[in-house]
Order: structure tokens, then C-alpha cells, then sequence
């Protein structure tokens, strides 16, 4: 790319340029001496740029197109349920009546909002199967942690301080083994079998009284259902333990099972994956937690509660484990959760989880020629592929990541589940074409091909991008975040 078409914004600063127009200050100058020590107190302006508002909009704009998001392309990211946030559900989240509250008002004012969190609570009490739901967690992995804590509430309640174990497939997703630690559990592996499925064996060897839990998803991580999960409910109840369902596969289940109905105790869901809200650039995300009945008393305070007609905050729970969150949750991805579910309804719903699961396995037939796959049977809403064949011949799935992008897409998630060699994850999602979902595995196709008659055109990859390929140890331990000038302007 030519240096004038990437010049940055401090290259296009010039004296007494202004990208805006204040008006006349009229608040009386304040000796800032007078409040601040001296050491805290600039002795120079500060280097900013001085651009024209033109300037600053063409310059931000063209940051904003260099982006890749959903609404730009395929975004076949497994694990993290990249799909297509309907925008009737934005412009219900912008609405005034809640865009424009505070959660700090009487809640004679804002009974609307608490009716919709209410309204959303059950609903997805119904589709997880659990008795009730708590909106306060903001993420998934807080929804882990939380869901946890209640787990150790209980116990600890029946006295059985022994339970310091949470058993967690070696599939899993790191933030499990992490949320146990942060929980005060110590993580222990269990082993997936040669099926991609928690090996029942091994779980019943790690299973014992000192075991507060299993964490688990289903379907796995690798996009298999795990058959035996009956089965596994029994083996950790019978021990006295727990079962806590991680949410972040629920695109796959949803209106054919629920977390309940398999015999989990504790669910956390992703509202800002199986529910849309927009996803991904480290937030905003939502993580609800739902319970069986014997585990609603430690739910966090305060609850959402109806009382007549009029819905109200519960602070009178003695035995909740606290509160997790300022205010109630992450309050707009909660609205267009609930805007999500009533549009879609239960057989919308049903109908998603069916798209999901037909298109994981209609790309998976279309690239088994060329890519090998770890696990032959149906997978759910994504799969696994291993880039062994091609690393025979010098090409990794990271080279195979780089040079997707000259084609156009967002690489799949690569070298996860760490269990699998040359590990590609790719969840296309229901939102996508099936003339979509060709086009991308062409382009998988092309790269395979290349990587046998040209592989340094993959390993050289990405040849379109506006940064070629990176030293990415070097950009992970020595980053350069602040603005250096280039050395023909020095």
C-alpha cells in the first residue's frame, strides 16, 4: 500500500488546524496550583494532533473499514457462535424507554424494564430447563465463577467442606479450569476418549467425596454431543457432587434438549452468542445464571421477583452469595435477548439449533477430502479439522489461518481443543447460505491445493492485508502501542 493512502493521523497534523468549535468558556478560571500538587500538573500542552473535522472523520472511517465484523463477512470463529445480530433487536435496545433509564430509579418508574427482565429470566429458565435465572453476571466466564460460588455455597451450607475438586474435561474451555481456581476449587482433568467424549472410565477414577462438581458442554467443545451424559449425572450425583453446564454450545440444543432435562444442576449462558447480542472487541457480553430449586437460595442478591402485579428487587436472602455485579446485569444485551426469543419464539428457536447442526455437518462432508477429520461421526453446530496432512508437507494451520484472509474470511479458531494436532474449530452458525458456506470451503479447497503445487504462497500468506504477516512472538512480548513516526518524517 502506497504511503499516502496509510498515512496516520499525527502525519496530517498541522498548526491551527480544529477538528471543532467550543463555545465561549464561562465558568470562572480556577488556579489549578491551588488543588493539585505541582507534581501533577503538565508543564507542557500535550503533543496531540491538530487535524480538521474532515481530517478526523475520513481518518476514523477508514480504521472502521479495515475492521472485520459479521456484517462484513463470514465469521466461522468455533466456539464463539459468531452470527448475525438482527437489527430490529438494536433498535429496540435504543429505544428511550430503555436507553434512556437509570437503574438507580424508583422502581415505581421503571417497571416496564424490570417486566422485561423478568419476562427474559423465565424465558430462559424454560429453555435451559432450570428453575430460576439470575441476569446479574456480565460474561460467560463471570457467569462460571458465579455459578460456582453457588455451587460452594451449597456445600458448605450441608457441611461438606471436604468438596474441593471440580472436575473438567481436558476439552474444555479455559476459562472452566480458570473459574474453578478463582473459585477456590482445584481443577482436575478429565480425559476424552478415542469418540472426542468424556472417557466415563477415567471419570469414575476422579470422582469421590471430594468432588463439589463436573463442569461440562453439550455438545463438547469439539461440536460432539456427549451420549453418555445420563450417565454422568448419575456417577457425580451419587458422589454428591454437582453438574455445572457451561451455556456456550446452547445454539446447538436449543428446543430439541435442555441442560435441565440432562440432569445439570447449574447452567451459565452466552447472550452474546446463542442470543445475538453483538459479539466480540472484549464485550459487551451477558452470562445468566439458572439453578434447580435447591440451589435458588444462593442465587446472588438481589433477585428479580413479581409481587402482584408489580415486580421488585429481593434483597432478603441470607443465604445468597453476595452481590456480583453493580447494578442488575449487562442491561442492553439483556433487551436484545428478550427482543431475540419473542421474535423468534419456541419454534423459531428449534428451527435455529437445526440450522446450526445442518450446516456444521454440510461443510464438514464438503472439506473431509482434503482436510482430515479427527472424529467421524454427525457433529452438532461446529467441528473440529486437523491440518496433519498438510503439516507433512511444511503447512500449518496457522499458514492455512493467514491465507484465509487474502480470500476474504475471518480464520476459524486454530490449535483449539488443545487435543487435537493442527487443530482448526470452524462454526458456521445458522445464519449463513449455503451459497456462503461453499464459497468458504472452496477457498479451504484452494488453500489445500495450494499447499501441495505452492505452499510458499500459504506460508508467505497474507499477501492482501493492509499488515503482512507478523513476528507474532515478537507482537505478543515486545508490542508497540504508542504512535512512532515514520523515518522519513524524522
Amino acid at each position: 500500500m502506497k504511503r499516502e493512502e496509510q498515512r496516520l493521523i499525527f502525519e496530517l497534523s498541522r498548526p491551527g488546524r480544529s477538528g471543532g468549535s467550543l463555545p465561549e468558556n464561562d465558568v470562572p478560571e480556577i488556579n489549578v496550583n491551588e488543588l493539585f500538587s505541582s507534581d501533577y500538573i503538565r508543564k507542557d500542552e500535550p503533543e496531540l494532533p491538530e487535524v480538521s473535522e474532515l481530517q478526523l472523520i475520513r481518518h476514523y472511517t477508514a480504521l472502521s473499514n479495515r475492521n472485520f465484523g459479521v456484517d462484513s463477512g463470514f465469521y466461522p470463529l468455533g466456539s464463539c457462535t459468531m452470527k448475525y445480530n438482527p437489527k430490529v433487536n438494536e433498535g429496540i435496545a435504543r429505544m428511550a424507554g430503555f436507553a434512556h433509564i437509570h437503574p438507580y430509579q424508583p422502581e415505581s418508574q421503571v417497571q416496564g424494564a424490570l417486566q422485561m427482565m423478568y419476562e427474559l429470566q423465565d424465558s430462559l429458565a424454560a429453555i435451559t430447563g432450570m428453575n430460576t435465572v439470575t441476569l446479574q453476571s456480565a460474561a460467560g466466564a463471570q457467569g462460571e465463577w458465579t455459578g460456582l460460588m453457588i455451587i460452594r455455597a451449597f456445600h458448605e451450607a450441608n457441611g461438606d467442606h471436604q468438596r474441593t475438586k471440580v472436575i473438567v474435561p481436558d476439552s474444555a474451555h479455559g476459562t472452566n479450569p480458570a473459574s474453578a481456581s478463582v473459585a477456590g476449587f482445584d481443577p482436575v482433568t478429565v480425559k476424552t476418549d478415542e469418540r472426542g467424549l468424556v472417557d466415563l472410565e477415567h471419570l469414575r477414577e476422579v470422582t469421590g467425596p471430594d468432588t463439589a462438581a463436573l463442569m461440562l458442554t453439550n455438545p463438547n467443545t469439539l461440536g460432539l454431543f456427549e451420549e453418555d451424559i445420563v450417565e454422568m449425572a448419575e456417577i457425580i450425583h451419587d458422589a454428591g457432587g454437582k453438574l455445572y453446564y457451561d451455556g456456550a454450545n446452547s445454539n446447538a440444543i436449543m428446543g430439541k434438549t435442555s441442560p435441565g432435562d440432562m440432569g445439570f444442576d447449574v447452567v451459565h449462558l452466552n447472550l452474546h452468542k446463542t442470543f445475538t447480542g453483538p459479539h466480540g472487541g472484549g464485550g459487551p457480553g451477558s452470562g445468566p445464571v439458572g439453578v434447580k430449586e435447591e440451589l435458588v437460595p444462593y442465587l446472588p442478591k438481589p433477585l428479580l421477583v413479581k409481587d402482584g402485579e408489580d415486580y421488585t428487587w429481593n434483597y432478603d436472602r441470607p443465604e445468597a452469595i453476595g452481590r456480583i455485579k453493580p447494578f442488575y446485569g449487562n442491561f442492553g444485551i439483556n433487551v436484545r435477548a428478550y427482543a431475540y426469543i419473542r421474535t423468534m419464539g419456541p419454534t423459531g428457536l428449534h428451527q435455529v439449533s437445526e440450522n446450526a447442526v445442518l450446516n456444521a455437518n454440510y461443510l464438514m462432508k464438503r472439506l473431509e477430502p482434503y482436510y482430515d477429520i479427527p472424529y467421524q461421526q454427525y457433529c452438532k453446530h461446529e467441528f473440529v479439522l486437523s491440518a496433519k496432512r498438510q503439516k507433512k508437507l511444511g503447512v500449518r494451520a496457522l499458514d492455512i489461518a493467514k491465507r484465509l484472509l487474502d480470500y476474504g474470511y475471518h480464520p476459524p479458531t486454530i490449535y483449539f481443543p488443545l487435543n487435537v494436532e493442527e487443530c482448526m474449530m470452524i462454526e458456521p452458525t445458522e445464519t449463513e447460505s449455503k451459497e456462503t458456506l461453499d464459497e468458504f470451503a472452496d477457498a479451504m479447497i484452494a488453500i489445500a491445493k495450494e499447499a501441495e503445487e505452492e505452499p510458499d504462497q500459504v506460508l508467505e500468506a497474507p499477501h492482501e492485508t493492509v499488515i503482512s504477516r507478523l513476528d507474532e512472538t515478537q507482537a505478543a512480548r515486545k508490542p508497540i502501542l504508542r504512535y512512532e513516526k515514520a523515518k522519513e518524517e524524522q
